[in-house]
């Protein structure tokens, strides 16, 4: 694939003409405005002018897949990389088109295997902006803070960057560095819309042999629905992973790609996950609001929504509809997200009775899901993705209901397995898969366990460490940890505006970064932690900087309700005592009334556990751990139910912010 719709040496580019040029920028392009064709037009002027006296080579809307994106201009130049973004006729240097090229500079330093030790230059232009006097300055891994230029400074701005800045490689092979191998690793967000605009999940996911191939658990997903088509069968899929190992990200891949309603092809995505739902619709809807054109904002914005809603869906809402008739859905494909979280036999009745007036109500959600799908006379195939250690909410079945719903009431659907699903994070101890138990499971399928998380482009072992950290493995989380420590930063303090000052800091261009905490961190409001506020999550993960209800602004604190599924690239982890380490084990506490209580039931303590597994694995690059220093003089928040973490979290490594 090329990645550049233009690519020559400059001298060359110099010797054509303005319509040749177009020509391929308009060719590669296809469906064109006159707007866009008008910026290139003013582009091309501007270059011609200002890279004169520049030897290097030249890219014109270079691909950054991850991000569905092209950068504007690509200069290599003595051995540097210079992405270079337009703001054709703008006055000033905004900060969202300085976040914009930096992102650029940071998605090729981490993700373009030719970028990773080169140094890079993010350049501005604002075409009409005044002179600035740039000070040049750079991070550890030789990327500059944006530089500003205007259509007449820019030529000389880089042949004076080019002078000053020393390189590891005096120039850059144009051929090899264009036809670099890129290995992105997208934010379940950035995946959804690149999907959802048309890309492959082979071109938004890493293929390198580190990290698991997506494309190999969607063929293997493919495989079994063309199977059950052409037999004429149903089945049913299980999917195991790590998490963040991209479960999301396949289910979402298979959604896309099965969705045609002109051909008369549905598949949807569910999900019980509403925050997740919430958050993934709205950023569909604006992007395609954002795309479309020659029609008001409100039609535009209704027009996305009907779309975005068919194929996106509140497993709930899908219930609900299920309820209303005994006709099969229109979706021969559904694929179930956190399947493991789907309710209990007694939570599905009770909120039946409750909510819905179903007072006789007795089936488990598996087994009314599954009754759902199995009104298909022909075929049918449910994917359930599976997250192991998961599960953070009362009456969330696990797998076992899964397994008795398929036993029981529906014997002639055929089985594909996950080979991990009957570990025991999967399984809760509780045996699954017995073959003389059903006639049609078929052998376990390699591809449909992700093993590598893929959410952390900096580290592969979180998951790992986390797991270690929370079932006191002491020796294995030092370990884990040592080999964490220069890649995905994990620090500790007592300073609740020190680990502020942190993320702020560590944050560059639009990486998002927010406080995270537990759903029942009910004692943090001596620190500003207030969670009876709540958040909206829509905001809270897609609004920018300027937005006091973005998690940039660090005051709304999201918890693992809001977060599960979802991402970061920095985050604070606030802890409470509601899971504290005391002398020799974890202690779980729930808060009542005006006290701290013991809990003491296996289900909840085991919700609890997860629920700071999900908050441990949401942030991508690095997080803070704060840790208040409590006081004696309040019995809800004595020192030694915190100083016990503190200490832990102090032994196994992590390094301490002072």
């Amino acid at each position: 694939m090329t990645r550049s719709y233009f690519s020559e040496s400059i001298p060359v580019f110099l010797t054509m003409c303005d319509a040749e040029i177009l020509g391929r920028l308009t060719s590669a392009q296809g469906d064109i405005d006159a707007q866009q064709v008008n910026a290139w037009r003013e582009e091309i002027r501007i270059l011609r002018s200002e890279l004169a006296a520049i030897d290097g080579h030249l890219c014109l809307e270079f691909s950054i897949p991850r991000m569905g994106k092209r950068i504007d201009v690509v200069v290599l130049y003595k051995g540097i990389v210079f992405p270079v973004e337009f703001k054709v006729f703008a006055t000033d240097y905004a900060g969202f088109a300085l976040d914009q090229v930096m992102d650029y500079a940071l998605d090729l330093k981490n993700f373009h295997e030719q970028s990773h030790e080169k140094t890079i230059v993010p350049i501005l232009v604002s075409t009409e902006a005044a002179d600035v006097e740039n000070h040049l300055s750079h991070d550890a891994d030789n990327v500059f803070a944006p530089v500003k230029t205007n259509a007449h400074t820019l030529g000389r701005v880089i042949q004076e960057i080019g002078t000053r800045v020393s390189v590891v490689t005096a120039d850059i092979d144009a051929s090899a560095w264009e036809n670099s191998i890129y290995k992105p690793t997208p934010t379940i967000i950035e995946a959804a819309q690149a999907l959802y605009n048309g890309h492959t999940v082979a071109e938004i996911s890493r293929s390198d042999a580190g990290a698991i191939n997506l494309s190999r658990t969607a063929e293997a997903i493919f495989r079994i629905i063309a199977l059950s088509r052409e037999a004429r069968q149903k089945t049913i899929c299980f999917v195991t992973g790590v998490p963040g190992a991209g479960k999301t990200l396949a289910g979402l891949n298979i959604a896309t790609q099965l969705h045609d309603p002109a051909n008369d092809e549905h598949a949807v995505f569910l999900s019980g996950n509403g925050p997740l739902v919430k958050v993934l619709r709205e950023a569909l809807v604006r992007n395609k609001r954002e795309a479309a054109s020659g029609a008001s904002v409100l039609s535009r914005r209704a027009t996305a929504e009907r779309e975005v809603g068919s194929f996106i869906q509140n497993v709930h809402n899908f219930r609900d509809d299920a309820l209303a008739t005994t006709t099969p859905p229109v979706e021969h494909v559904a694929i179930f997200d956190e399947a493991q979280r789907a309710w209990t036999l007694g939570q599905t009745a009770k909120f039946m009775k409750q909510k819905k007036n179903c007072p006789d109500f007795n089936m488990s959600e598996p087994e009314f899901l599954i009754s759902c799908m199995d009104r298909h006379e022909d075929w049918t195939t449910i994917i359930c993705l599976i997250g192991g250690g998961q599960e953070i909410n009362t009456g969330e079945a696990g797998l076992p209901e899964w397994f008795a719903a398929i036993k029981h009431r529906y014997p002639h659907w055929h089985i594909y397995l996950s080979p991990n699903l009957n570990d025991t994070e999967y399984t809760r101890g509780q045996p699954l898969s017995q073959s003389e138990d059903f006639a049609h499971l078929h052998a376990a399928e390699p591809d449909l366990h992700l093993s590598v998380s893929i959410r952390s482009f900096r580290s592969e072992k979180l998951a790992g460490f986390v797991k270690a950290l929370l079932d006191q493995d002491i020796s294995e989380a030092f370990r884990l940890h040592a080999e964490l420590r220069d890649v995905y930063p994990i620090v500790i303090t007592r300073d609740l505006n020190m680990a502020k000052q942190w993320l702020r800091c560590k944050a560059r261009g639009s990486e998002r970064y927010g406080i995270i905490t537990s759903s029942d961190a009910m004692r943090l409001r001596p620190y500003g932690i207030n969670l009876k506020a709540g958040i909206d999550t829509v905001n809270w993960f897609l609004n920018c900087k300027d937005d006091v209800r973005s998690s940039y602004f660090l005051e709304d604190v999201a918890t693992e309700f809001d977060v599960q599924g979802l991402e970061l690239d920095w985050t604070c982890v606030a802890w409470d005592a509601d899971f504290h380490h005391g002398v020799q084990d974890w202690e779980y506490m729930s808060f009542r009334g005006t006290q701290w209580t013991r809990m003491n039931d296996a289900d909840r303590r085991l919700y609890r556990k997860n629920a700071y597994r999900v908050l441990l694995t949401r942030a991508r690059q690095g997080m803070v751990l704060f840790i208040p220093h409590g006081s004696n003089d309040d019995t809800t928040r004595l020192t030694s139910f915190y100083d016990g973490t503190y200490n832990y979290l102090r032994d196994i490594g992590l390094q301490e912010l002072v």
